[in-house]
């Protein structure tokens, strides 16, 4: 039991209104049973020794990563990596690093296609390496992170390059996870963050960039199964980009880096002959710069659009892209996905909280309303104390109000501290506020951590009658279930099953789709 957990466990068993003296009593009572064995006490001190091991070789191997990956892109060349830890201890131990690549392939199918390791591949592939190698497993890692931290040299001027990149980069994350986050915010983070280092690292070159996602080509599919949807772009080119559709027919390397799933870059458009300029205004003899288009992918190295940058409104001469700006850009594309999965992934639990209080509402009559919340950060960014978002409520009309984003801190909501409670503990609660009888239900992720809390209304019933109360835990038994299912399809290691074709259809929107689908499930199960 957590703390959180324990202490649910006494308010539950004293129950509602106990004197003080009877909780006293009971506290007295533990303390002198409760008696932990010498084997249970070594046990939890090997747990919680196991526990900051692992904590500590994490940090190392995340401050090793960003050494590595200087630019910010998020990813390391697998062949680079191997080729360095191929002179590990004089290259006596390229066995083990055999080993452990195949089995590392084998755990992340793509690799073997696209040779980018992520953070999580990267500190996989290093614990595979040492429990391939003999002796201690924790001094093979240590010996390991000393060998590759000193085989990479970095200048003053390029770590203060490196840390500046990353704050940027990190803005376009916390544009997302923002209550108010929304694409149109994650837009203007990213084309800040590509003038910023314009100006600071790219000759202070004026940069257009724009966003296209790819969709399904459903007016004219005689032009291509697929286009591209320009969905943002820089202020000047706002009034001949914005909301242009590319088709695969027309003049353009977009699609090229669509499908070879690397960027383009093109130094000089006015030599190339191939590029598609959507401001007619511009003459040809102004249409001179350098042009970059680079694709956009999912956890799963799928495309899913473009980011293109170019230099058509610079006059300077000098305005070609060099490797370290394409390679930043790389990682302004990585942190756009992330923001742009991250905001699909909250709709699709707002859509699945939706459909499955829609299935509740007709068959609990007893239930006055739901309220969904979801937990978010604190006032401030190093505050330990969560907040809840008030996403959606329905009452037992099937009346349904989704809110603008309004926070409940703690400190400033007494009556609510139920809900709080129930995201600590994870467990279900049933609590009196103000004459009403309150269920919570927590929500939680793949490594339970709280995500959200069900705040239930029952009125002036002291429980729900037995049928109510049934398929009520059927429907937070599915969207749980359901919520796990979106998560675990946003991890790069796992391919994402589908077992109805609506799934596919749907893709990012599949949030209701997917409670369904678990309906099903659990209902052929009971057949």
């Amino acid at each position: 039991l957590t703390l959180p957990q324990f202490v649910q466990l006494m308010d539950t068993f004293v129950g509602q209104g106990s004197s003080l003296p009877t909780v006293k009593r009971l506290t007295a009572f533990i303390k002198e049973e409760y008696k932990q064995t010498e084997e249970e006490k070594m046990e939890q001190l090997e747990k919680v020794h196991h526990m900051s091991q692992a904590a500590q070789r994490k940090l190392l191997l995340e401050a090793l990563f960003e050494k590595w990956d200087s630019s910010g892109y998020g990813f390391l060349n697998l062949e680079e990596v191997d080729a360095v830890l191929s002179r590990f201890k004089g290259g006596m131990e390229k066995e083990a690093l055999m080993k452990a690549k195949e089995q590392l392939c084998s755990r992340y199918p793509q690799l073997s296609r696209v040779g980018q390791l992520s953070p999580k591949a990267f500190q996989t592939f290093l614990d595979l390496i040492a429990s391939e190698l003999t002796g201690n497993e924790d001094e093979a890692i240590d010996n390991l992170v000393t060998f590759l931290t000193t085989s990479v040299e970095q200048s003053h001027m390029e770590c203060l390059q490196s840390s500046t990149r990353r704050k940027w980069l990190q803005d376009i994350h916390q544009a997302a996870e923002a209550r108010e986050g929304s694409m149109e915010s994650v837009y203007t983070a990213v084309f800040k963050a590509i003038s910023q280092d314009a100006e600071a690292h790219g000759g202070n070159k004026k940069i257009s960039a724009s966003i296209a996602l790819l969709e399904e080509n459903q007016l004219s599919p005689e032009r291509g199964q697929t286009v591209l949807c320009y969905v943002a772009c820089t202020a000047d080119d706002a009034p001949y980009v914005l909301n242009q559709v590319l088709y695969r027919d027309m003049k353009g390397i977009s699609f090229a880096a669509v499908d070879e799933g690397k960027p383009i870059h093109v130094p000089r458009v006015e030599l190339h002959g191939n590029i598609y300029f959507w401001n007619f205004d511009r003459s040809a003899d102004e249409r001179k710069g350098s042009f970059l288009v680079l694709p956009l992918f999912d956890a799963h190295w799928r495309v899913f659009g473009t980011l293109q940058l170019d230099t058509l409104w610079d006059q300077c001469e000098k305005t070609i892209f060099l490797t370290h700006e394409i390679v930043f850009y790389q990682g302004v594309s990585h942190a756009f996905s992330k923001a742009y999965h991250h905001i699909c992934t909250r709709e699709n639990v707002l859509q699945m909280a939706v459909t499955a209080l829609d299935w509740l509402c007709p068959r609990t009559p007893s239930i006055h309303t739901v309220t969904m919340y979801l937990v978010e950060p604190g006032k401030d960014k190093d505050c330990t104390e969560k907040a809840l978002c008030k996403m959606i409520t329905i009452d037992n009309t099937g009346q349904k109000e989704i809110h603008s984003s309004p926070i409940l801190l703690r400190e400033e909501n007494f009556l609510r501290d139920y809900l709080f409670k129930c995201t600590e503990s994870l467990e279900v609660t049933l609590t009196p506020v103000r004459g009403e009888q309150h269920i919570a239900a927590p929500l939680h992720d793949l490594s339970r951590q709280a995500l959200g809390v069900f705040d239930i209304s029952i009125g002036h019933h002291k429980k729900l009658p037995p049928q109510e109360q049934k398929d009520l835990q059927k429907m937070l038994k599915m969207v749980q279930a359901a919520y796990l299912e979106i998560l675990q399809r946003s991890l790069e290691e796992t391919e994402p099953t589908y077992v109805l074709e609506a799934e596919q259809e749907a893709n990012l929107r599949h949030g209701g789709i997917l409670f369904h689908r678990f309906m099903l499930q659990d209902l052929r199960e009971c057949v």
